[in-house]
C-alpha cells in the first residue's frame, strides 16, 4: 500500500497499522472509520479485507482529498468512499444507514492542559473537541445491533473507554500493546459488540519490541508486513 500525506502535521504510523490489523469484518460486510485522516488505517484494513466496503470519515477538507486520492492510488476506490463529517455532529449527520462495523483511533487528548506544546498542525488529531464521549456516541450510533466496534486509544484511558461503552455495547476484548515484555502497556486496542453480554476478556499483550534485537519482535513485523492479523482469540 502507498500513503501519500501532509508534508507537516500528523501522519499514520503504528498506530494506524495496528488498528487495521484488528478489523476482522468478512466479505459483504460493511465498515466506517470515525476520523480516518488520509486513510492509513482504512486503506490497509480495505486491503486485508478485499471483500468488505470500507467508508471513513473526516472532518479535515485537506486530510478527505489526501484519502480519496489513496483510495484511487491503491485501486480501491470501488471499494473505499471517503465522506466529509465531524464526529461532534453525530452519526445521523452523514444520512448514511448503519454498519456492520465502525473502527477508531480517537484523538488521545481532551484537556488542552496535557497535551505539551504540539505542533498547530497536529493539535487536530491529537485534540478531541468533544472529549472521548463524542466519539464513543458517534461509533455506537455508527454501528447495527451485533455489530462490532474496533478502538485503539492509550492504556490509561481505558477505565473510561469502557464505562463510556459499556452502557450499549459488550463483550469486551482487550489487547494490551506493550513495547517491551517487562514494559506497562502504552496502548490498548478494544473490541466491543454492540449489546453485546459475553464476560470481558483481557487477552495477551502484542510486544512490540525484544530487549536484546533490533527492530520489532517477529508477531509485531508479521503484523506490520501484512503477513498476520491482530486476532481476537
Amino acid at each position: 500500500m502507498r500513503l501519500r500525506q501532509a508534508v507537516a502535521g500528523y501522519r499514520a504510523g503504528m498506530d494506524a497499522a495496528l488498528l487495521a490489523a484488528a478489523c476482522d469484518a468478512g466479505p459483504g460486510e460493511r465498515v466506517i472509520e470515525a476520523g480516518c485522516g488520509v486513510g492509513g488505517a482504512l486503506l490497509a484494513a480495505a486491503v486485508r479485507r478485499p471483500g468488505t466496503r470500507f467508508v471513513g470519515m473526516e472532518r479535515d477538507s485537506v486530510a478527505v482529498e489526501l484519502a480519496r486520492g489513496n483510495a484511487e492510488l491503491n485501486a480501491l476506490q470501488d471499494r473505499v468512499e471517503i465522506v466529509g463529517g465531524d464526529v461532534e455532529r453525530g452519526f445521523r449527520a452523514l444520512d448514511l444507514p448503519v454498519f456492520d462495523a465502525v473502527m477508531s483511533n480517537p484523538p488521545f487528548f481532551d484537556d488542552p492542559a496535557a497535551l505539551r506544546a504540539p505542533a498547530p498542525e497536529k493539535s487536530v488529531a491529537w485534540m478531541a473537541d468533544g472529549g472521548l464521549g463524542a466519539w464513543t456516541a458517534f461509533c455506537l450510533k455508527a454501528v447495527r445491533e451485533g455489530g462490532s466496534l474496533t478502538l485503539i486509544h492509550r492504556a490509561d484511558r481505558l477505565a473510561d473507554l469502557l464505562a463510556l461503552l459499556a452502557p450499549k455495547a459488550g463483550s469486551f476484548r482487550i489487547r494490551p500493546i506493550a513495547p517491551f515484555a517487562d514494559a506497562p502497556a502504552k496502548r490498548v486496542i478494544v473490541r466491543a459488540i454492540k449489546t453485546g453480554k459475553a464476560p470481558l476478556i483481557l487477552l495477551p499483550p502484542l510486544v512490540l519490541h525484544e530487549r536484546d534485537a533490533p527492530g520489532h519482535s517477529a508477531a509485531a513485523e508479521a503484523i506490520l508486513r501484512g503477513d498476520a492479523a491482530l486476532g481476537w482469540n
